[in-house]
């Protein structure tokens, strides 16, 4: 770990970013429905949402700055991002977009409109079979992520522990976004849901999540890699987000006060930002 933090402060010496995102909006164009049922969400993560028909009073009751176009998934893995309706509501925005498996001729379509694509990239086939509940491969992700670097900012998220708590092809994963170029890597954190296939599951051992963050760290010394706002709660949290600093990420969504408390120990200029992450 210290050798990791000692990578991170050669390239991106004296500061660490904390983020609270309170000025974005997360919108669902799907309302509560998902047709992949994934094992690990169920569609449970929709109901936190707000429906894109209220998008616009919401944006401005919050006074938000900018916005996350999120959806539940088509039976291919595709949301489906229609910003007809949204344009106005939108426009000054920054916008960021989860958009799955999409085509190319929609990315063409909303990529003037979109700031950054968060990009959900796992390659594992068997974990993309048991969680997604889809016949695709991990080639379907890899070339999906690499036509859109042709067309926006792409930000890679990888899952720690998707399937079921289990460690399986993250390592890979990493090894390929190396092949293929990243601009930033976040990293989110597998919770069990009540409710949801893997509900009896257990987060993945923390020790084993900061062995691939520190693998991250070394394999990409000069990229921002970031701990995003999915991750378990309580005391799990509170371990993660303190060796988040310590392994030397340079963002975390949500902090801890631990985290903060060791920012600080260690010297480093906290610079806090309300939007989300990518932004």
């Amino acid at each position: 770990m210290k050798k990791a933090r000692e990578i991170r402060d050669i390239h991106f010496p004296g500061q660490i970013f904390f983020v609270r995102p309170n000025s974005t909006t997360v919108i669902t164009t799907t309302g509560k429905k998902c047709n992949l049922n994934c094992s690990h969400c169920g569609g449970k993560y929709l109901n936190h949402m707000i429906p894109i028909t209220e998008a616009g009073k919401e944006i401005a009751r919050r006074k938000s700055t900018s916005c996350l176009i999120s959806g539940g998934c088509s039976h291919d893995g595709r949301v489906s991002i229609n910003l007809e309706p949204l344009k106005s509501v939108v426009n000054g925005l920054k916008v960021n977009a989860h958009v799955g498996l999409i085509s190319e001729e929609e990315i063409k379509s909303i990529a003037t409109y979109v700031d950054c694509v968060s990009f959900d990239f796992l390659v594992d086939n068997d974990t993309i079979k048991e969680v997604y509940h889809m016949n695709k491969t991990g080639d379907d992700y890899i070339k999906t992520y690499q036509m859109l670097q042709k067309y926006v900012k792409v930000m890679p998220h990888i899952c720690i522990g998707l399937k079921g708590g289990e460690i399986k092809g993250e390592y890979q994963a990493i090894d390929t976004l190396a092949r293929l170029g990243v601009e930033g890597l976040v990293f989110i954190i597998f919770i069990p849901t009540r409710g949801t296939d893997y509900a009896d599951r257990k987060p993945p051992a923390l020790e084993e999540v900061l062995k691939l963050m520190v693998y991250a760290r070394e394999t990409f010394p000069d990229i921002p890699i970031h701990l995003g706002c999915m991750r378990p709660g309580g005391r799990y949290r509170a371990e993660i987000d303190y060796y988040a600093v310590e392994v030397g990420l340079n963002k975390i969504v949500n902090p801890t006060p631990l985290a903060i408390k060791r920012a600080k120990e260690l010297g480093y200029k906290i610079v806090y930002e309300e939007e989300c992450c990518v932004l």
